[in-house]
């Protein structure tokens, strides 16, 4: 079968609110159309961010499993996951499992651990009938469009993280660390700069401070790195949120954020961060069969609420320190 010219002489089609896209006119023979433009393709998505790729017509989860080693420079294990996932393959997951209507806002995957992903891989089997988007933003523009005095405080203090497991919502504890044994999760928790408390009816209650702007490894750009306002409480819807305290308390919440040093993120913060996001995302509808790569550190992604069915595929890939982004030490 006969290729097309590389990546880099095909250019990008980039039209006004709209994801990077790449037409790759290669249906049923993804992985080697992947392997013979690795290169090229990583360099787009160092150039633009991400890149959907279209035309590939990737059909069953062993094939996008095959594109994505070929893309990757190796595929993560997730730990520490925020909502529960199907497993098809070692590091290839569905989406996080997350109410259809209910959007996923702009965040970086696993923006709150010591070691995440430098590159996100996305695939679509099963496009929705309606919504259901992959958006991006740039972190960058993000950043640079944040009040000078919030950015300076959150680079002062970064933000903290704090979860309340439960065998009820979001992931569970051998979920997010592939185990239930105490004493391993302990060990993990110290290893990786988390808190932690074991509650009285056994649940666990963890908290972590992390760095809310890093340096981007490749470029040293400075970029806004965190979940902020996705794992806020304010961002809940807000009958979801009213049901939560009462069923677990204020301070109970499967997750909530906060600045570093302790104090509450306010509703006003949340909405300002969520509305800055939205006026530099982009997006493109799926498509079954598209491809979609995104640099995890420039780049944030959402998911829409959509309707119908809708099966991503996901991988987190070329795991990266953030010891390396330039963090901010307490």
């Amino acid at each position: 079968m006969s290729y097309p010219a590389p990546v880099s002489l095909l250019g990008i089609d980039q039209q006004p609110g709209k994801a990077p896209i790449l037409l790759a006119d290669a249906p049923g023979d993804g992985p080697r159309w992947a392997a013979a433009h690795k290169d090229a393709l990583r360099a787009a998505v160092a150039e633009h961010g991400s890149v959907m790729v279209r035309g590939l017509e990737l059909r069953d989860a062993a094939e996008v499993n095959a594109v994505f080693r070929q893309l990757s420079n190796g595929l993560m294990i997730e730990r520490e996951a925020f909502a529960s996932r199907r497993i098809y393959s070692d590091g290839v997951y569905s989406s996080a499992t997350w109410p259809a209507n209910q959007p996923m806002c702009m965040h970086h995957e696993l923006s709150y651990t010591l070691e995440f992903p430098g590159l996100m891989l996305f695939a679509c089997l099963s496009a929705p009938t309606r919504g259901g988007a992959t958006a991006v933003s740039d972190s960058r523009a993000v950043l640079n469009a944040l009040p000078a005095d919030l950015v300076t405080r959150f680079e002062r203090d970064g933000w903290m993280l704090t979860r309340s497991y439960n065998d009820e919502i979001g992931a569970s504890v051998a979920e997010a660390f592939g185990t239930d044994d105490r004493s391993t999760v302990e060990a993990y928790c110290r290893a990786n700069g988390i808190g932690f408390e074991w509650q009285p009816d056994g649940g666990l209650h963890t908290w972590q401070r992390r760095s809310a702007v890093v340096h981007h490894p490749v470029t040293g750009q400075r970029c806004w790195f965190n979940q902020i306002a996705f794992l806020n409480e304010w961002t809940i819807d807000p009958e979801v949120r009213e049901y939560l305290v009462e069923m677990y308390g204020a301070d109970g919440l499967p997750f909530n954020t906060w600045f570093g040093n302790g104090d509450p993120i306010g509703a006003d913060v949340v909405l300002l961060l969520n509305q800055i996001y939205e006026a530099n995302t982009v997006r493109e509808p799926w498509q079954a069969g598209d491809l979609m790569l995104v640099d995890n550190i420039r780049t944030a992604h959402s998911r829409e609420a959509y309707e119908g069915p809708r099966e991503v595929l996901v991988g987190m890939a070329d795991p990266v320190r953030l010891a390396d982004c330039s963090p901010t030490v307490w």
